[in-house]
């Protein structure tokens, strides 16, 4: 695990100490841009691979292969969507597209409801023992998702904050607790 002895204590208190973080001058730049997307109920082409620079541009070129249509129809569909699982499953249906890509994508369009799951804050929660299953922190499904948007919304409303300001602060102690590579290498075969 790359997440060493967390101190005792609640995840909140942790979390309480790296809270307050101004967001940075990119992120909050590229979320402004996205109110446009938000108030159309759709994203372009070029808002797509401004959020897939933002997140992991090494997926860039799959995410260009999208038509205009694909990326309308897909990102329509997730902010129309009532049910958090269905504008998940909508947003996967674009090439380039994984969870964590996905959720980044809700986060910045919407940073007051969403927070962006990655390898860092996934195994700092399966360290604390507030999620369960994958321990490396890969390959989530969008019921692991599902449950990491429940345990950070849990924080953020214990804490006053927002989801995205909590999935930081939880980046922040990952950072601060780390132990080894992120990344452990993988067995060869």
């Amino acid at each position: 695990m790359a997440v060493r002895r967390l101190p005792a204590g609640s995840l909140a208190r942790l979390a309480r100490a790296f809270l307050g973080a101004v967001e940075d001058t990119g992120t909050a730049s590229l979320m402004r841009a996205l109110g446009a997307a938000r108030r159309r109920g759709h994203l372009t082409p070029r808002e797509l691979e401004a959020v897939c620079r933002w997140k992991s541009a090494r997926a860039i070129h799959h995410v260009r292969a999208n038509t205009r249509a694909a990326v309308r129809g897909a990102t329509r569909a997730a902010l129309a969507a009532r049910d958090e699982g269905r504008r998940m499953e909508a947003l996967l249906a674009l090439r380039g597209v994984s969870v964590p890509m996905a959720s980044a994508l809700l986060t910045l369009l919407r940073p007051r409801r969403y927070a962006v799951i990655d390898i860092r804050v996934w195994q700092l929660l399966h360290r604390a023992g507030a999620v369960r299953a994958n321990a490396r922190g890969a390959g989530f499904t969008v019921g692991q998702w599902r449950e990491f948007l429940l345990v950070v919304r849990g924080l953020a409303a214990r804490l006053g904050a927002t989801p995205r300001a909590v999935e930081r602060a939880l980046f922040e102690v990952h950072r601060a607790h780390q132990h080894g590579t992120l990344y452990p290498p993988r067995p060869q075969p």
